[in-house]
C-alpha cells in the first residue's frame, strides 16, 4: 500500500523478477511497487541483491524472468539512456564526475545532455540559442541552491571533499530531470553531519514531486527518511513494509544477525 499522503498512482512495478548468474541465483521472484511521491528503501544484507535490482531497473542488466514497468511502460529491453529519458534516472556508488571542470560546468555538461537545442543552433549562436544557454545556466544555479553546491560553483569538481563529490552526482541525476530518482548509496563514506544533510536533501527532491527508491548501508538514514522499506536476503524479499514495522521484524533480525543493526 502507499505511505499516506501520496497517491495511489505506481511508478515502478517489479512483477517476478529473476537474475542469474551460472548457476547462482541473485534476484527469485522480486515483486513489488513504488507509488507516487513515496521513499521507498531497498535494503538488505551485503550481497542480497539490491544493486542487481538497481541495474535490472534502469536496464544495465536483463532479467531471466519477469518484467518491470515504469509508468506502465515495460522497461525489458530499453537500454539504459533510454530509460534515463523517460525520467527513470539513478546515481551510482562510485561517483561519476567529471574532475577537470567546475561544478557550474558538470552540472551545465549534464543539463545539455538532455539536447533542447540543435547543432546549427549552436554553431550559429543565433538568439534562441543565446536564451536556452541563459536558461540552462539558470538552471543550472537552482540545482546546485538545492544541493548546497552553489558557493563553491567556480571550484573544480576533482578538488571537492568526498561528501561534497556525492551531493555533484546527485546534482547531475537532478540535472537529467528525473521523475523518480534511485539513489544507489548516496551516503556512504560519509560523516553524520554529511548524511543529516543528504537525508534534508532526500526529503527536499520529494517535495519538489520526486519519487525515490534508495539503497542505503546507513540503517538511522534509513529509517528516518523512508515511508515504506523493502527487504532483501539472498535475491528474494523477506519483509515489507513501514519502518516501525521492519525494525521488529523477526525475519529481518535474523537477516542482519552478524551484520549489525546498523548495516543494510
Amino acid at each position: 500500500m502507499p505511505a499516506r499522503g501520496v497517491s495511489g498512482e505506481v511508478v515502478l512495478s517489479v512483477s517476478h523478477v529473476e537474475v542469474h548468474f551460472g548457476g547462482l541465483v541473485a534476484l527469485s521472484d522480486l515483486d513489488f511497487k513504488v507509488f507516487e511521491g513515496e521513499i521507498v528503501g531497498l535494503i538488505g544484507p551485503n550481497g542480497a541483491g539490491k544493486t542487481t535490482a538497481f541495474n535490472v531497473f534502469t536496464g544495465f542488466l536483463k532479467p531471466a524472468a519477469g518484467e518491470v514497468r515504469y509508468r506502465n511502460r515495460l522497461l525489458n529491453g530499453l537500454k539504459p539512456h533510454d530509460i534515463a529519458t523517460l525520467g527513470l534516472v539513478r546515481t551510482f556508488q562510485r561517483t561519476s564526475i567529471f574532475e577537470r571542470n567546475t561544478v557550474f560546468e558538470n552540472v551545465l555538461t549534464g543539463l545539455h545532455r538532455r539536447g533542447r537545442s540543435s547543432l546549427w543552433d549552436t554553431l550559429l549562436a543565433l538568439p534562441r540559442e543565446k536564451a536556452a544557454e541563459a536558461e540552462l545556466a539558470d538552471e543550472a544555479r537552482e540545482i546546485l541552491r538545492v544541493v548546497g553546491l552553489d558557493r563553491r560553483a567556480a571550484d573544480m569538481a576533482g578538488t571537492l571533499p568526498y561528501g561534497e563529490q556525492r551531493l555533484l552526482g546527485m546534482a547531475l541525476a537532478l540535472a537529467a530531470k528525473p521523475s523518480m530518482l534511485l539513489l544507489d548509496e548516496p551516503v556512504s563514506g560519509m560523516n553524520a553531519s554529511e548524511s543529516a544533510k543528504v537525508m534534508k536533501l532526500v526529503q527536499t527532491i520529494r517535495a519538489s514531486g520526486v519519487t525515490i527508491l534508495l539503497v542505503e548501508h546507513d540503517m538511522p538514514m534509513v529509517m528516518r527518511v523512508s515511508d515504506r522499506i523493502v527487504v532483501l536476503n539472498y535475491g528474494r524479499i523477506i519483509a515489507e513494509g513501514p519502518p516501525a514495522v521492519i525494525q521488529k521484524h523477526p525475519d529481518v533480525i535474523r537477516a542482519y544477525l552478524g551484520e549489525g543493526k546498523k548495516r543494510a
